[in-house]
Formats: structure tokens, C-alpha cells, sequence
């Protein structure tokens, strides 16, 4: 059924956009996508087709303003330059924000964060929240895996820096990205695009929208997007990391009176791309014996990988891939004029469901068989919020509530070569397999308020306040189960035989059902000042908090076997920021420049450990003593005429944990002898040698943050006449460096990502009316670059890696009526 809409969809675009050509421009009266969406301003990161300068209108506030009236850190990108520079989900959008962060090994583990702050890196766990809020059309989206679907008919991204607590959550701690897709409009209106390129891409748009009476409008969209992979399996004969996404987003608009609007809307993504894998990178010495060093492990078992060039890009994994995710839902959107303010109420459902296969060991070894959890999720969310404007103050009050549940069932098994892999007698862990059932109950309630007070028509006070209730409730099992379909009981574990105890070395049963509920209050002020017209200076302060959350994944156990139960709940973040910034236009406004600097402290922070072995617990969270981030961006754009325009930014991000006394070791460090008070530490990379029973990395950096990244890029364009049609051809250029990070939680000499630079290119030609054609080319000098490196399990050395896009070329053509 999806592949006969894909079909549908790409040859009426194709259509639709050959043959619309010079449409008839909008009606003037038609409702329009947020004013300003596509202009370029100061914090405009980007240029679009028809940017023509002035103000970009946003909602960071709850209320439609300019971008430069805004005293915080927001970086905003248009629709037009989300087409035109492919950055079609929010992992290509960080190549236009450089302190936005984007890691994905699958959907489900992802992570968004900003300023190197919001979801511990690594393997995604249900029990806690991300730090990062993603709404789409006031909408809030609890996974992070919804930021991994492409955009649908988008009007504008707001990236918000910094902790946005008292009107964006409870626990957008490090920022927010607030989406606005275009709304129904009461004359008829539409657009077609249709994108092809190597790597037999083939990308599909559509929407239309239009009147069905006097008083009801609808808008409807859809996307397709499809791409082979860019990792070949030698194994399986198929390229994986491939792109298969479909997208459908209806809207429903009743406006009975001028001060009365309902909206209704409902939407469904689907992905099922041949996903997720990795590749070989290299191997690094461990503390392990040299007989279970990875060299000799694989020397052993007569393996060698495909290559050992990753960009070779080939890899060798043995067991099926899936990465089937869904994602989708429905919401009734109420806003009503109330002569100076606005009563808004917005009633949400969503629905994720996610249907993986991994291959756990990095290898074409049999040895971890099967990894797969499938998740289903419902949430409910209901807002209700007033904004109120005058000349003295402006405010917003509002009351939240959310509830979610998610369910997930996993299988994990061993193969016929972790036996060998584990040097475990008999074959003793060949079949072995755990059943994990897990389920989480996550409520929360708040009420919240922000107050702008013009003191005079220069300085704002602008303090808020939310007050936040969260409740969790969780429960996780699992079941051990040997190759002859025996259960391993830890009742028995005093009779086990050596090869049992092998076993649940390996996948230890556990039943736990932790808890936590918490009260919270949440704070902010800020001060700004006009110094003139167009120069505006600001500064913040912020106590804000991320909610606690429990350990969905399973907790350590002790020496019996038994769940260390205080490591069942983890205790919330305390957040104190500090903000300044100045926002300023000049040369009439031909010209924008903001500067911010910042501050961020937490204490408690929520990390992600990883353990070593294959089955005992993959990860689990742990509070960090503390952890800062600090540093300075800028956001430079210029528009001297309609004929050019550019941008540049850039940040400096200093993330580091200030105090973490017990955190994982990183690989170099691990899988020796433990220490003990009559023995040393041996040296990293000591084979068979002594290791710390936890490191010490106070001081160093946080995981996939880069102390320096920019983004840069220009458009010049001229008039021109192609088949008749009066237009403009033109020339753009995007570009981002960013220097080294870690990709593991603690940093490893193993698991540096090099610094790269990212260069695109688009030329076409097009009309004032909404016609274009162009060609493009992106990663145009084919840089080699990681993505993310992964330590294997069972801290052998070794370590495998997610290679970027290669360079990708192709055309483009779209045309709005």
C-alpha cells in the first residue's frame, strides 16, 4: 500500500510541477504561513527564495514577534531554505545551527541537544526525559524519535537556546525546537515538488489547501522520500542505511467568527528502511587478557571484517536489520480572540510504534543472534493557556497536563560463536535467550506564567514561573531461558552448574518495579534593554529542572545476583543559567548581528552508563556530580540587495562533567582484573592487566559536543528568461565546519570523531511566482566522516563506526499554484 502511494505521489508531483508553471500569485487576502517566516533577519540562519528582507515573526514567546524583539537565543529557519538546502529532518538541520547536536544509530536512539546538553548519548532509556522539547504546531513530542521523520509542509523551525522551562516544559532544560507547519487557507492555493538524485533518490512533496465553505477551510500534505543505502552488506547482498519515509498530514480549519478559529489536524509517518548498521573502524587494546583481545578472539574463529577502510563503506552484519517506526496522531487546536488577549487550548494524542532488529556485536559472527525490543507508545497532552497584550505589560498563563504509556517486549539471544566469543565451555550460551517485558507510566501536571512589564518603552522585566508535578512508574522483567528452552531461576542459583552460572553471567534474570514522583518549581527573569530602535541587550537567569526518572532497562545487580535497588530511580537535574546577548540591525536593516554568551550548571545530571558485557545490562542511568556548558555564539546575516545575500555563525561550546567521580571507564581501562586495595592500576591498554572499578573524568568533555562549529553560506542571484518565463537564475552555496568530539560517554582515545567541514551547492532558475528548477550537489568535496563510533561489547578493542553521506547530486523542481 505505501510503495502504490509513493508510486502515486512522485508521478503527480512530477506532473503537477512540469506542467503548473508560471501558477497566478496568491490571492492577497489569503492566511498566510507565521509573517516573516521566510525573511531573513538577524537570527535568520539561512536565505530563501523570496527573502526580501525585514522582520521574521516567531511564537518563541507564545505570540506572534519579531525575532529581534525577543530577548533569547533563537535561531530560525524558513521553509524555503529547509527545500532548498535538503535539510528535510532536524539531523540535516544541524548543519545550518551550529549548536544544535544530532546523533542517530536508529530512530529509537537518537538524541537532539543543544549546547551539548538534553539526552545522555548513547543507548536510548524510556525512564527519563529529553532535554531538548520538540513541538510541532504547539504540539509537545515526548520521543526523541519523531525528530527523525522528514519535515511536512513546514513554514518555519524556531531553535530556542537555553532552558525554556516556564513556557515550554518541564524539562526543555536545554532548549526547544518549536516547528510551524502552513495552515488552511481560505483561497485556493498548492505546491509540488519532485527531487531525484544518485543513490536512487527520489523525493516527493504535495500539498493543497483551500475553501470548502464560507466558513471551513482544509489543508492537506504528504511526503515520500526514498534512497538506497550507503553501506553495502556483503553478507546479505543489500545496501543498508537506506531512506524509505512516507508522510501524510491533514488540517481542518473552522472559523465561524473573526475572533474564533478550530483547528483539527492529524498526521502519520512511517519509515522502513533497510536500517541499522555500522561498519569496521579499528581495534584498540583493552585490560582483557591478549586471549580475549579481539585480534586474537577473531584470529580464533578464522574472521576478518570486509575491510578495514570504513569508508569503504562495507560491512558484514550476519543478522536481519529492521528499523520499522511509526509515528503519528491527532489534534484540536482552540483560539479565541478575547479583545486584548487570546484563550488558546490545544488537546493532543499521539502514537509511536517502533519495530527493531539489531546486530548487537558489530560483526558478521554469530554471536549475539537477536536484539530487538519493540516499543508501542499513547500520550495525551492537554494545554490551555491565555496570552494577554497591552502597552505596559504583555503575559501568559497557562495549565499543562501529559500522560504516557509505553510498552515494550524484547528478545535478546547468543549464537553458535558466544561461546567461543566468551570463552564459556561446551557451547554453553549458544541459544541462550532472555525475554525482556517492561512497561512505563509517566504522568505529569503543571501550571505556569510569564510576565512581560515595559517599565518604559526601552527596558522589559520579563520574570515567569512554573510549578511542575511528575509521577513514573515502571516495571521490567526479565526471563532467562537456556538453548533447551530451560529457565534459569536465580531461586536455584545455588545448585547451578559452571555452565549456568556462564549464563547468567551473561542475561541475568531480574524483575524490578521502580517508582518516582516529585514536585518541582521552575523559575526565570530576564532583563532587556533598547539602546536604540534596533539595538537590543538582555540578560538571563534561569533555575529550572529536568524530572527524575527510573531505569527501564534494568539495574546492575550485586554479587547474588540480586537488583542493586538504589539504582532504580535517578534524582532529578537542578539547572541554574546565565544568559546575555545583544541583538542588532544596521545599514537599514540591511544588516543583522547577535552575540550570546552563556552559562548552564547542572547538578545531578542524568548520564548514560554502558556496560561492557553482551547481555549482563547495555545501559542504564546514573546522576554525574555536575556538569557545565558554556561558551559564546554569533549570527551574522547581510542583505544589500535582492540580488545577494549571506550568512555566518558560529559557536564556541565548552561542555564538560565538572564532577564525576564514578563514572564507566572507557574501553582502554576496562575488562582487567578489578583493583583492590593491595593492587594498582595498570597502565591503558595492559593486556590482562588491572582496572579501576570506575574512572574518574571529572573535567573532561561531554560526548558529541564540538568546541567550535559555524555554519556559512550566500546566494546571488540575476534576472534572467528561460522558456519564455520571466525569473532569475541563481547560484547558493551552504557550508559548517565543526571540530573533534567524543562519541562514548567517557572519553576514549578510541572514540574521537575527527573535525570536518560539509560544503553544498544549488543553482537554478526561478520565477516570482513560485516556479523553480535546480540542481544540487551536497558533502560536494565527498569528506570522508563519522557520524558516531560505538565500543563493541565485551570491552575487546573493538570499535565500530556510522560513516556520514557520501557526496549526493541531483535536481529538483517545484512550483506553487
Amino acid at each position: 500500500m505505501t510503495s502504490f502511494v509513493r508510486r502515486t505521489l512522485l508521478a503527480s508531483t512530477v506532473l503537477a510541477s512540469v506542467t503548473i508553471g508560471l501558477p497566478a500569485a496568491h490571492a492577497e487576502d489569503a492566511p498566510a504561513a507565521p509573517a516573516g517566516a521566510e525573511q531573513t533577519s538577524e537570527s535568520s540562519v539561512g536565505t530563501g527564495a523570496h527573502d526580501r528582507g525585514g522582520d521574521i515573526v516567531v511564537t518563541a514567546r507564545r505570540r506572534q514577534e519579531s525575532s529581534q524583539e525577543v530577548p533569547l537565543a533563537i535561531s530560525v529557519v524558513g521553509g524555503e531554505h529547509i527545500d532548498s538546502t535538503g535539510s528535510f529532518n532536524v539531523g540535516r538541520l544541524q548543519q545550518l545551527t551550529p549548536t544544535l547536536q544530532y546523533y542517530s544509530s536508529n530512530p529509537r536512539n537518537t538524541a537532539v541537544n543543544i549546547r551539548g546538553l538534553g539526552v545522555p548519548f548513547g543507548l536510548t532509556n524510556d525512564g527519563i526525559e529529553q532535554g531538548v522539547g520538540i513541538y510541532v504546531d504547539d504540539v509537545y513530542n515526548s520521543r526523541v524519535a519523531s525528530a527523525t521523520f522528514d519535515f511536512l509542509d513546514v513554514a518555519q523551525v524556531e531553535v530556542l537556546r537555553g532552558p525554556q522551562g516556564t513556557l515550554y516544559g518541564k524539562n526543555t532544560t536545554a532548549g526547544a525546537i518549536n516547528i510551524t507547519t502552513n495552515q488552511p487557507t481560505f483561497d485556493f492555493e498548492g505546491k509540488a515538488e519532485v527531487s531525484l538524485g544518485n543513490y536512487n533518490f527520489k523525493q516527493a512533496k504535495a500539498a493543497i489547501s483551500g475553501p470548502l465553505s464560507d466558513t471551513v477551510a482544509a489543508r492537506i500534505a504528504v511526503s515520500s522520500t526514498n534512497r538506497k543505502g550507503t553501506i553495502y552488506n556483503v553478507t546479505t547482498g543489500e545496501h543498508i542505511q537506506s531512506q524509505d519515509n512516507l508522510g501524510l498530514r491533514g488540517q481542518l480549519l473552522w472559523k465561524p467568527t473573526e475572533t474564533l478559529d478550530i483547528t483539527l489536524a492529524g498526521d502519520f509517518s512511517a519509515q522502513d528502511a533497510n536500517c541499522c548498521g555500522s561498519v569496521y573502524v579499528r581495534t584498540g587494546a583493552t585490560q582483557r587478557a591478549t586471549a580475549r583481545q579481539f585480534a586474537a578472539l577473531a584470529a580464533k574463529l578464522g574472521y576478518a571484517p570486509p575491510s578495514t577502510d570504513p569508508f569503504d563503506r562495507l560491512t558484514d552484519l550476519d543478522t536481519d536489520l529492521r528499523a520499522k517506526n511509526k509515528i503519528g496522531g491527532a489534534s484540536l487546536r482552540v483560539k479565541w480572540e478575547l479583545g486584548a488577549g487570546a484563550l488558546t487550548s490545544i488537546t493532543a494524542w499521539r502514537f509511536w510504534d517502533w519495530d527493531p532488529s539489531n546486530d548487537r556485536d558489530f560483526t558478521g559472527l554469530p554471536i549475539v543472534a537477536l536484539s530487538q525490543n519493540p516499543s508501542q507508545q499513547d500520550q495525551y497532552t492537554q494545554e490551555l493557556r491565555y496570552n494577554y497584550s497591552s502597552d505596559k505589560i504583555d503575559f501568559v498563563v497557562g495549565a499543562f497536563g501529559f500522560y504516557q504509556r509505553i510498552d515494550t517486549q524484547g528478545t535478546e539471544a547468543q549464537g553458535s560463536a558466544s561461546s567461543a566469543w566468551n570463552n564459556v565451555a561446551n557451547d554453553a550460551l549458544n541459544g541462550l535467550v532472555a525475554y525482556n517485558t517492561q512497561y512505563l507510566k509517566n504522568t505529569s501536571a503543571a501550571l505556569y506564567g510569564q510576565l512581560s512589564w515595559h517599565v518604559t518603552p526601552e527596558l522589559t522585566l520579563q520574570p515567569g514561573v512554573r510549578l511542575n508535578y511528575d509521577k513514573k512508574e515502571g516495571y521490567y522483567q526479565r526471563r532467562v531461558f537456556d538453548g533447551a528452552g530451560n529457565e534459569l531461576l536465580l531461586a536455584n542459583q545455588a545448585s547451578f552448574t559452571t555452565a549456568q552460572k556462564a549464563q547468567v553471567a551473561i542475561y541475568t534474570p531480574q524483575e524490578i518495579s521502580p517508582e518516582f514522583s516529585d514536585w518541582n518549581f521552575s523559575y526565570d527573569f530576564t532583563a532587556s534593554y533598547k539602546v536604540a530602535p534596533d539595538v537590543l541587550v538582555y540578560a538571563t537567569y534561569a533555575k529550572s529542572f529536568k524530572s527524575g526518572g527510573i531505569n527501564q532497562n534494568g539495574v546492575p545487580v550485586d554479587a547474588s545476583n540480586n537488583p542493586i535497588l538504589a539504582s532504580a530511580t535517578v534524582k532529578p537535574e537542578s539547572v541554574h543559567h546565565y544568559e546575555a546577548g545583544i541583538k542588532t540591525q544596521f545599514w537599514d536593516r540591511r544588516a543583522t548581528f547577535n552575540v550570546s554568551i552563556f552559562r548552564t550548571d547542572i547538578t545531578n545530571y542524568q548520564a548514560n552508563v554502558n556496560n561492557g558485557q553482551y547481555g549482563v545490562l547495555r545501559g542504564y542511568l546514573a546522576n554525574a556530580g555536575a556538569v557545565r556548558s558554556q561558551g559564546i555564539e554569533a549570527d551574522f546575516s547581510v542583505r544589500p540587495s535582492e540580488r545577494f545575500n549571506a550568512y555566518a555563525n558560529g559557536a564556541y561550546t565548552d561542555a564538560t562533567y565538572r564532577k564525576f567521580v564514578d563514572a564507566p571507564c572507557p574501553p582502554e581501562l576496562s575488562g582487567g582484573t578489578t583493583v583492590t586495595a593491595t593492587t594498582t592500576v595498570s597502565p591503558p591498554g595492559t593486556a590482562g592487566g588491572i582496572s579501576p572499578a570506575n574512572c574518574d573524568i571529572s573535567g573532561q568533555r561531554l560526548p558529541g559536543v564540538s568546541k567550535f562549529s559555524f555554519s556559512f553560506g550566500a546566494e546571488v542571484n540575476a534576472p534572467a528568461k528561460l522558456l519564455g518565463k520571466e525569473g532569475e537564475v541563481y547560484f547558493g552555496y551552504d557550508g559548517s565546519v565543526r571540530s573533534n568530539f567524543s562519541s562514548n560517554p567517557s572519553p576514549s582515545a578510541y572514540t574521537w570523531v575527527d573535525g570536518y567541514s560539509l560544503h553544498n551547492f544549488r543553482a537554478g532558475f526561478r520565477t516570482e511566482s513560485g516556479f523553480d528548477v535546480y540542481g544540487w550537489v551536497r558533502n560536494a568535496f565527498d569528506e570522508n566522516y563519522f557520524e558516531q563510533l560505538f565500543v563493541g561489547p565485551g570491552n575487546t578493542g573493538l570499535i565500530a563506526g556510522l560513516p556520514g553521506d557520501p557526496r549526493t547530486w541531483g535536481f529538483t523542481i517545484k512550483s506553487n499554484f
